[in-house]
């Protein structure tokens, strides 16, 4: 059987972002967002439990037991660090693992546009990046906190769950709490940090109407407060947030996310045409007043086409970036009208 280290290993090399481990199946490594065998054999039930022990110490697997889920993160000297998701199927364990790199990449290494790395500038107010799962939001996240870091005098509290990209005390003063091993929630973690003197606060994810109250509350107060959502889009993200409060909160809500949201990006990764890796595309929406207005009467279908009369104060819509990645040659045709917001327009853009 295979350690986790020798499997982590041979993914690593060969570029995948992600491992999946299951039993009754050879183990699978993500690779340009496709799924591909690896040369082992199928794993057994059994197996799979001394893998889990391989990464997991007894207070972990006390609450995979209980809860027959963990989400974790780990380190290899000199190799990496990983976030871990373990679950149960068909009585068995499952796991996936998140491949993290060890260095945070630089905005120029992620493609992120100007108007993205202006945020670290700012001194308060909400900032989300948004898009699917495993679409890199957690990296543009890093990319951010990290200029900030090096370039601010400030009090940075990161809230996650797990830590994946470590950041080192510069110019700022950087504490990272885990969910489940330095907190017991995102609630309780976003309580304390208002107590806690910070300028900047990340939390990992919003994932229910408590911890955006919370955020929406601090960035009440006058913090910087970044995070991230698995919507797509701009309109969507305003639409979901709205959503997730009971109908008669809904519309208070809206009036307090116009006066504290102030940028939502949204990315996706895209395969390249060259097949080397995948690249990001982009939307960027810096809010002003006549979105502000849009978004406290929920008008979210509108958001679109002021965001293209916007363009030259450095807002950019999805499809004005893959049109941009077609005609550098970084993505194929077929590939920009598959992930076009509007595929039809799309086809008429592209000559």
């Amino acid at each position: 059987m295979p350690t986790i280290r020798e499997m982590l290993s041979l993914a690593r090399s060969a570029g995948a972002s992600d491992l999946h481990i299951t039993a009754g199946a050879s183990p699978r490594m993500r690779i340009n967002g496709e799924l591909i065998p690896m040369d082992f054999a199928r794993m057994l039930p059994e197996e799979m439990h001394r893998l889990l022990e391989e990464i997991a110490d007894d207070g972990q697997r006390k609450i995979f037991e209980e809860k027959g889920e963990l989400d974790m993160s780990f380190s290899i000297r000199n190799e990496g660090r990983y976030r871990v998701n373990a679950y149960r199927q068909r009585g068995s364990v499952a796991i996936a693992i998140r491949i993290v790199g060890t260095q945070i990449p630089s905005p120029q290494e992620l493609g992120v546009p100007a108007a993205v790395l202006e945020l670290s500038r700012k001194k308060r107010g909400l900032v989300l990046v948004t898009g699917p799962a495993g679409s890199g939001k957690s990296t543009t996240l890093a990319a951010i906190v990290d200029r900030i870091n090096r370039e601010r005098e400030c009090h940075i509290i990161t809230l996650e769950d797990p830590i994946e990209y470590l950041h080192h005390h510069g110019k700022a003063l950087v504490n990272q709490r885990e969910i489940g091993l330095d907190c017991v929630s995102y609630q309780s973690a976003m309580r304390s940090a208002l107590k806690e003197d910070p300028d900047v606060i990340l939390i990992g994810e919003l994932r229910d109407y408590e911890t955006i109250s919370l955020a929406v509350m601090a960035a009440r107060r006058g913090h910087l407060v970044l995070s991230a959502l698995h919507t797509v889009g701009a309109s969507d993200t305003m639409e979901c947030m709205a959503d997730v409060f009971p109908p008669h909160q809904q519309q208070q809500i809206r009036v307090q996310l116009s006066n504290v949201l102030e940028d939502v990006v949204s990315q996706q990764l895209l395969p390249r045409a060259d097949n080397f890796g995948r690249v990001t595309a982009f939307e960027v929406l810096l809010l002003n007043q006549a979105f502000r207005g849009l978004l406290r009467e929920g008008k979210y279908h509108q958001l679109m086409s002021m965001m293209q009369a916007g363009r030259g104060s450095g807002m950019l819509a999805m499809d004005d970036s893959i049109v941009r990645l077609y005609h550098e040659g970084k993505i194929s045709r077929q590939t920009a009208v598959s992930y076009a917001t509007n595929p039809e327009g799309m086809e008429s853009r592209l000559f």
